[in-house]
């Protein structure tokens, strides 16, 4: 068995399942990620070891259909029709069984070996939903197995299930209900008569097709799929077909004749294009209910009642924006508490390392300069990013992540959806908003759940309209040392929270406004619809939302930070060592040169400059501050009152305060974002107003407000 090559599983399913659950269950950590070929699509790919045969599980992207709308449909779609998997594992939860079906019945009509997976069957019991599970496997004539996966019951029973169908003379002896059942003779799905008529003229022509081309017919969907796709004509489909098969089925002189035919039939009977589409379509849905009489069994007195009780307060339009924003009070308000103590604990850590590497550089002859560059220069200012960026999001992320976990998430973007409708944008935007609190460039990768081109480019455009984590600490730092006065303890962290959401408030309306401005002109366009999955709420996994929130968010991003430091801290350390002709140092120069500009945004050329030279990384935008006011080479540390007497002796008042939050807010992306947005795009165009168009909304509301600021108060 050793040397034979693992059979490819595919995991299907729609989205929220527990697809990815039992992936990580079943893979563990021999897993690996990438972009499928010629997409910005994660894929994820881990092996399995069962009873000696060796199986490559490949987690595909949740989709509802075979019909793509959008490029994470598409690779599903792709994978399963035309990657030619050894199976397919079909994912679908027990408490919406006969909706999930739908996915099923598509990938056994396109011919490939299918095993479904009925997950959830803890929650399922909880809503007190019966399901027979081997009468289902009798009817759909495929293997059927039952799963919890959070807690990893079943596992071995579908691993057990799929070595049946894969080896059935090796197949162990376990009491399951998926046993193999004899491969039905006749369609599951039937579709209307005049339907059916049209394809038992096409098929004939598919099967002569596959023959004359000499393709082996296991390894090609099958004929009645096919036959029933180009009865459809989806081009997007038709396209992909094509490119797998090498050659046109359309074109063919054969099926291009029948096709004629067929549709004059239509016309002469007055059935439209769309109509075919909708009875197509109809076909799956009224088969899935049809199979699911006497299979599913709910109580008399319904199985959600928890689930509606809650939709009702957090969806409300009385409590559910209420809601929203007292969450997010709450988060900041435990980042903001939470983050000091460890964050100080690190910095002391960190630069007191600094120090003994550079009494070892001395002791070791290291010349002087050297360790000026490499210590004081790069070193410094990624741990000044560390120290400042780690505890936060350390805090932030699993606590985003135990909302997600909960299933509130899905909630917000239904609640914020008709805003975003109103700008003639997405829904969907409001859950690639939410992300970019974290980080924006995770923001902006996370548009890909957006189908509409138009509307994910508005949502990656206005992204950065969200303050991000490296934003943070210079705005929790201003509204400390300015707007909160002398409030101490819980009155004074709660204050700055609740000022902290409130500037949070400003960014969502700034998205909203240049989002809708964005639809009116250069993109323009009509909102389109999207369904939306609304997931049970579930019993956050605290432990293992942890974990996942540190290793795939928390380490990624600061990973992205760190490498953005480095350079950043030797153009720092350049500027502020290297001395003109007259004595200054670049860094001065570069100051006086933007301090009129500046001043007329309400702040000066120190301030500026920190913005310009932090465009690698935010958190070290103060940093600089205090070091070209201090006139410092390196980046200098000092908070609470010291920090106070510095901004006050440098002409900083509560309008200086205020512009330079507002620009915080509202000034363009980090370089992590900049690359990440022409990744996404592959476009230096869309990279570049992405980046103009927030500094300029920052340097006209920073000019206003400035203006009228100074006239009303001078």
């Amino acid at each position: 068995m050793a040397d034979k090559s693992p059979e490819i599983i595919a995991l299907a399913g729609n989205p929220n399942v527990g697809k990815s659950t039992i992936f990580n269950a079943l893979t563990g950590m021999k897993q690996h990620t990438g972009n499928w070929p010629g997409k910005t699509v994660l894929n994820a790919q881990g092996t399995c070891t069962f009873h000696e045969h060796c199986y490559t599980f490949v987690d595909i992207p949740g989709c509802y259909s075979l019909m793509a709308h959008s490029a994470e449909e598409e690779v599903a779609r792709d994978f399963i029709c035309f990657q030619e998997p050894d199976a397919v594992i079909v994912v679908c939860d027990a408490t919406c069984l006969e909706r999930n079906l739908n996915l099923v019945l598509q990938i056994i009509e396109s011919g490939r070996p299918v095993l479904l997976c009925v997950n959830l069957l803890d929650e399922a019991a909880r809503k007190k939903i019966r399901l027979d599970l081997p009468q289902l496997s009798s009817r759909l004539h495929i293997p059927v197995t039952g799963t919890t996966a959070r807690s990893r019951k079943g596992l071995d029973e579908l691993l057990g299930a799929l070595e049946a169908m894969l080896f059935p003379p090796a197949a162990p002896d376990t009491e399951t209900v998926a046993t193999t059942p004899a491969k039905q003779s006749f369609p599951l799905v039937v579709y209307p008569e005049y339907v059916e008529e049209a394809l038992s003229h096409l098929i004939p022509c598919v099967k002569r097709l596959y023959a004359a081309h000499g393709s082996e017919t296991a390894s090609l969907p099958s004929p009645r799929w096919l036959a029933a796709r180009l009865l459809d004509a989806n081009e997007n489909l038709l396209s992909a077909i094509k490119a797998y098969l090498g050659f046109d089925p359309a074109s063919e002189p054969e099926i291009t004749g029948v096709l004629e035919e067929i549709h004059a039939v239509l016309r002469n009977r007055g059935i439209s294009r769309e109509q075919l589409h909708d009875d197509l379509a109809a076909a799956f849905v009224r088969t899935a209910e049809r199979l699911c009489r006497g299979i599913v069994f709910y109580p008399e007195e319904g199985c959600d009642k928890t689930d509606r009780r809650l939709d009702r307060i957090f969806t409300s339009r009385l409590t559910g924006f209420p809601i929203m924003l007292l969450l997010l009070l709450g988060i900041f308000w435990i980042t903001i508490t939470g983050a000091n103590y460890p964050s100080a604990l690190l910095a002391d850590l960190l630069f007191g390392l600094e120090d003994r590497l550079a009494s070892l550089a001395a002791a070791a002859g290291i010349p002087g300069l050297l360790t000026d560059v490499l210590l004081h220069g790069i070193y410094r200012v990624i741990a000044w990013v560390v120290s400042v960026m780690l505890p936060p999001m350390a805090i932030f992320f699993p606590l985003f992540t135990l909302l997600e976990d909960f299933g509130y998430l899905p909630r917000v973007a239904f609640n914020l959806d008709r805003c975003f409708k109103k700008c003639s944008a997405c829904g969907k935007q409001a859950l690639t908003m939410c992300m970019g609190f974290g980080c924006n460039a995770a923001g902006v990768t996370g548009c890909r759940i957006i189908d509409s081109p138009r509307e994910r480019l508005i949502a990656i455009i206005t992204n950065n309209f969200v303050p991000c984590n490296g934003r943070f600490p210079t705005i929790i730092s201003i509204i400390t040392l300015f707007l909160i006065g002398g409030a101490g303890g819980f009155y004074g962290s709660f204050l700055g929270a609740c000022i902290l959401v409130g500037i949070i408030i400003l960014g969502v309306f700034m998205t909203l406004l240049v989002s809708r401005l964005l639809s009116a002109t250069l993109l323009k366009g009509v909102p389109s619809s999207f369904t939306l999955e609304m997931p049970p709420y579930r019993k956050p996994q605290i432990l293992k939302v942890i974990i996942r929130s540190i290793v795939d968010r928390t380490i990624k991003v600061l990973g992205r930070a760190m490498v953005s430091a480095a350079p950043a801290g030797l153009i720092i350390w350049i500027l502020a060592n290297v001395h003109l002709d007259n004595q200054a140092t670049l860094l001065t120069s570069l100051t006086g040169f933007l301090d009129p500009f500046a001043r007329a945004l309400g702040m000066d050329g120190c301030i500026l400059t920190g913005f310009l030279l932090g465009l690698p990384a935010n958190e070290i935008v103060v940093p600089i501050i205090i070091m070209t006011y201090m006139a410092g080479g390196s980046l200098i540390e000092i908070e609470g009152a010291q920090l106070l007497q510095l901004f006050t002796a440098n002409g900083w008042t509560w309008i200086t305060a205020v512009s330079t939050i507002l620009f915080s807010l509202m000034h363009w992306p980090c370089a992590t974002t900049c690359l990440t947005i022409k990744k996404e795009t592959g476009s230096l165009k869309w990279t570049l107003l992405s980046f103009l168009i927030p500094t300029v909304c920052g340097i006209l509301i920073c000019f206003l407000f400035t203006t009228a600021a100074r006239l009303l108060f001078s």
